[in-house]
């Protein structure tokens, strides 16, 4: 394969800078009852936190505030069925999907029934390329011909109504657990748990997969009349399975994670501990670290091997073991690293080399012979170069098949819909989903979706934005301001890391710089006061807006550690030259 014979640099689209809107007068009001800044007050509005006990509430969460299990629909059936298969010893099979969220909602339901139930238990994971995802007739098949009369999904399950028909049909009783959206036609199960049912009362409805075990768990050993403290021993990894499937950290999620976290930092699965080590990470780890350093190595497993071998991990107690299979699974990972590499790389040059393509409102790339385990990887890296709903296409058991990401705004999901004439096999949410055709449809797919993206697409959802929560003084970046920022952690989704701007900066004294011929260096100071360092990735071709001054920057508040010493900067994630006031 070539060489890349294009600049980064000149590929990333220009981002619309969007200040997100809300009612002053809730903001004078948190003012008012809270006695801190301003800006602190208008972090907390844009949020939906608008007096001092939904505050309270925010920054100090308790596990008090965790929701009764049994307001979930099916939440009764579940339990009594899983009582009534221990009571007559049956044999019981968790199923899960090979994914974070499923290896750990496996790893959690079969560790806490094995812990309470001495008759045979098992768990299962599909292959992703022999089996695909969800629940196969293959596993299926499996629990049949070994005499699991017992199976609970997990992750996966809420779409596969024709195949829990057909274990039904074998006497097996089947406990869907899943946090996908449903589809009007449920599956035939002995219980449903999913909070998104249209007449489910649970109050809070974005659980992740392994969050819904964790409620099932948790309504179990209430049931058991056993202790708390046998459930929350898996918190760990409930809060790994919601920064990996990035699923909203509000509500119940941000307490489950808050709480998770705090177990990660004090008292961690081994698991947890050893790829934390390998991840080369020494301090505390924080939901972006599960996102970048425990969730590539738990998912390299189902991306080049077997995700058994993740489950095996989270469940192992030997220490020998448990450091032979992180260490397969830190290897799979390095070599998904170098798979995602050249395979990006490859579809950038289709991309850059043909015309057409590149005017088009959305991406479409086949090869044959890329991996499968990588592809959705590939989507999301497309997108940082040409910003538009992205599907990436490869070879599967003689099927295309692949994964498609999308921009802000746009429900790619819903544009797969519109396209499923001409596919075997589709499912996902807004923003990310998976679909499977023949090969032989590959072209004429390829020209609905692109009318169907040209149809719906706004040109608003065509320019990547960066949702910018309050403008700020570079004065005010100080410790103790970051300290009350610091309370806002856990971040993810619904709660992402506050997101400043400040205007009218200059290049202090000379001292900004281009670093490696890629990063922007910044020592930026503001004519009111105030003299803020930071760096800019990526971001170096815009050193010439810094440098000849003035310029607006669009950045997050960090810490930065240098031989024992810790003082603040700011990550840039954008600069344009200034309209002076």
């Amino acid at each position: 394969m070539k060489p890349c014979s294009y600049s980064i640099s000149a590929m990333r689209p220009d981002k619309r800078w969007v200040i997100k809107s809300v009612d002053a007068q809730k903001v004078t009001t948190l003012h008012e009852q809270l006695s801190v800044h301003p800006a602190i007050c208008r972090l907390l509005a844009v949020r939906g936190i608008n007096d001092y006990e939904a505050s309270k509430k925010f920054f100090r969460p308790t596990l008090e505030d965790l929701h009764d299990p049994f307001l979930m629909k099916g939440m009764k059936a579940a339990v009594d069925r899983i009582t009534e298969a221990i009571e007559w010893h049956e044999r019981i099979m968790v199923y899960g999907d090979y994914d974070v969220d499923g290896t750990t909602s496996v790893a959690t339901v079969y560790s806490f029934l094995k812990k309470h139930y001495a008759g045979e238990i098992t768990y299962y994971l599909p292959h992703r390329y022999r089996e695909g995802y969800g629940v196969s007739k293959q596993g299926i098949d499996y629990a049949h011909a070994n005499g699991y009369t017992l199976v609970i999904t997990l992750d996966c399950g809420i779409k596969s109504a024709e195949l829990i028909a057909y274990a039904q049909s074998l006497g097996i009783d089947v406990i869907v657990c899943d946090h996908h959206l449903p589809d009007k036609n449920l599956p035939p199960a002995k219980a449903i748990l999913n909070p998104k049912q249209v007449d489910c009362p649970y109050p809070y409805k974005e659980l992740s997969g392994c969050g819904i075990g964790f409620k099932l768990i948790t309504a179990l050993a209430s049931h058991w009349k056993k202790p708390i403290e046998d459930v929350y021993e898996y918190l760990d990894l409930v809060a790994t399975s919601i920064a990996a499937d990035i699923v909203p950290i509000d509500g119940e999620n941000r307490v489950l994670a808050y709480y998770g976290i705090q177990k990660i930092n004090e008292n961690p699965c081994p698991a947890i501990a050893i790829l934390k080590k390998m991840g080369g990470v020494s301090r505390d780890l924080m939901v972006s670290d599960l996102v970048f350093v425990i969730g590539p190595r738990v998912n390299a497993a189902g991306r080049m091997d077997d995700a058994r071998k993740a489950v095996e991990l989270f469940i192992e107690k030997d220490p020998q073991k448990i450091k032979e299979l992180a260490q397969s699974l830190h290897s799979d990972n390095d070599d998904r690293r170098e798979i995602d590499k050249n395979t990006t790389e490859e579809a950038l040059n289709i991309l850059y080399e043909d015309v057409k393509i590149r005017k088009k409102k959305s991406t479409v790339v086949y090869r044959a012979h890329w991996h499968k385990g990588v592809v959705g990887i590939v989507a999301s890296r497309l997108i940082d170069h040409f910003y538009r709903p992205t599907i990436v296409l490869t070879s599967a058991n003689g099927k295309a098949t692949g994964s498609a990401r999308s921009v802000s705004g746009f429900n790619i999901y819903e544009a797969i819909h519109e396209c499923r004439d001409l596919l075997d096999n589709y499912g996902g949410h807004f923003f990310a989903a998976g679909l499977t055709m023949d090969a032989a449809k590959v072209e004429e797919f390829i020209e609905k979706f692109e009318t169907v993206v040209n149809e719906r697409i706004t040109p608003e959802q065509q320019v990547p934005e960066i949702l910018i929560d309050a403008e700020i003084p570079l004065s005010l970046i100080q410790p103790g301001f970051y300290k009350i920022l610091k309370q806002f952690e856990p971040f993810g989704p619904a709660n992402m890391k506050p997101v400043f701007v400040s205007r009218n900066l200059f290049d202090y004294q000379g001292g900004s710089n281009v670093v490696k011929e890629t990063h922007l260096r910044i020592i930026a100071n503001q004519l009111q006061g105030g003299i803020t360092e930071g760096i800019g990735f990526q971001l170096g071709y815009k050193y010439n807006i810094v440098g000849s001054g003035p310029f607006d920057m669009v950045y997050t508040i960090e810490e930065n550690e240098h031989n024992g010493n810790t003082r603040l900067q700011v990550r840039v994630l954008d600069v344009r030259k200034s309209v002076m006031q």
